[in-house]
């Protein structure tokens, strides 16, 4: 029997309603333990391994004194009214990354001009902090605290980071206690921003909050790869989206520094430098306009010996690229006293090498330079453009 067209639809909306009435009226949505048999992707696991590396760190100040308001005190002192002193409290993070001997990194600010220095663990315990040494210049800074039952967080290499790798921030914000958020690497080596004298920074987009500077960045292996540190915040100080971090080998380097001597010693090339401008990049017919141009060679300096000259674009150093002056700075800024560095240059158009022993220049070297060069075609016409640095970078 043939059925009629024209029925078939009718048939078919009345099964779908009777469907949808014996339904149940309301529907609980849950999201599923597993997809395919595979657990869903989690960092409990991870954290819970990392997260007792990260401390929170409150800081006392006595120095800070206040005034007696009263008015009985005012009438018999007048302006020679005694003071009393006032504690100034401050809160941070830090990473414990040597549970040995109860090493902690943090930043420098969130401990500069404590009178006291306490460290508490995600387990409660309380610890009061020797403070081992600063390096203001890059804003890191070692505590010691009593080696009992500590976990450490293991590093990673910084130079192996990429744009678009998954990263957790792990601190105490706004002295909420430890927190954890997420996000990726927005970008890597921002400097210039005049946050530090020496700057390289990692960008992240993961939420950075006042109270997380010193706290942990990390890698989804749960390796430290950056200590948290400045944000670029709203009007209110909140956190939007730009987050910055130091990156661990230049932690490395000045931690073992501050540990062994308590001070850390730069290398310096004795050069100034200034960032490329579209003039000079078409002038030394640069393809990326990456790199840094010498605006000056101290005399006896390490950079003289190497045969470097005014007028030289350096453009890689131990075979990384340099994007701009600020860069190169943090580049030699972050060798050690007696380190080799190898370097490219651009000079007449060709590409050369040169090989430097990092050391100390003296300020007095730099009113000396070395033998002038003459700039390219279209620079001739008016003087080179003075470096963005008053002083000598390097010092």
């Amino acid at each position: 029997m043939k059925l009629n067209k024209t029925i078939v639809p009718l048939f078919t909306a009345l099964v779908l309603v009777s469907t949808m009435l014996a339904a149940p009226t309301s529907v609980e949505a849950r999201l599923p333990s597993a997809v395919n048999g595979q657990a869903l992707p989690s960092l409990a696991d991870m954290l819970e391994k990392v997260t007792p590396a990260v401390v929170n760190i409150t800081t006392e100040d006595n120095s800070q004194t206040a005034k007696l308001n009263e008015p009985v005190f005012r009438h018999f002192f007048g302006k020679r009214m005694p003071s009393k002193k006032k504690k100034k409290l401050g809160t941070g993070s830090g990473i414990i990354v040597n549970a040995e001997a109860g090493y902690i990194v943090t930043n420098a600010h969130v401990i500069d001009g404590a009178s006291r220095i306490i460290v508490t663990l995600k387990d409660k315990r309380q610890f009061y902090a020797k403070l081992i040494g600063t390096d203001l210049k890059a804003d890191i800074a070692v505590i010691l605290i009593q080696p009992e039952r500590l976990t450490a967080m293991p590093i990673a290499s910084s130079k192996n980071l990429r744009v678009g790798d998954f990263v957790v921030a792990i601190g105490n914000p706004f002295g909420l206690g430890q927190s954890v958020t997420s996000g990726i690497i927005s970008a890597l080596g921002r400097t210039g921003l005049g946050i530090e004298d020496y700057e390289d920074f990692i960008q992240t987009d993961a939420p950075i909050n006042p109270g997380n500077s010193g706290g942990a960045l990390v890698n989804l292996r749960g390796e430290l790869i950056g200590i948290n540190t400045a944000i670029l915040g709203g009007r209110n100080g909140g956190n939007v989206g730009i987050g910055f971090a130091i990156p661990s080998d230049m932690i490395v380097n000045i931690k073992d520094q501050l540990v062994e001597s308590g001070k850390v010693e730069r290398g310096q090339l004795g050069i100034e430098i200034q960032d490329l401008r579209p003039a000079l990049v078409k002038a030394f017919k640069l393809q990326n306009g990456q790199g840094a141009l010498i605006s000056g060679v101290a005399s006896n300096s390490p950079a003289e010996v190497a045969g470097i000259k005014e007028g030289d674009v350096i453009t890689r150093v131990n075979g990384i690229q340099v994007s701009n002056s600020s860069n190169l700075k943090s580049m030699i800024g972050n060798l050690r006293m007696g380190s080799r560095v190898s370097m490219e240059y651009m000079r007449d158009g060709v590409i050369q090498k040169a090989v430097a022993l990092v050391g100390q220049v003296e300020k007095r070297n730099y009113s000396v330079r070395s033998s002038k060069r003459v700039y390219p075609q279209i620079e001739k016409k008016r003087k080179p453009p003075k470096s963005y640095y008053n002083d000598p970078w390097d010092e």
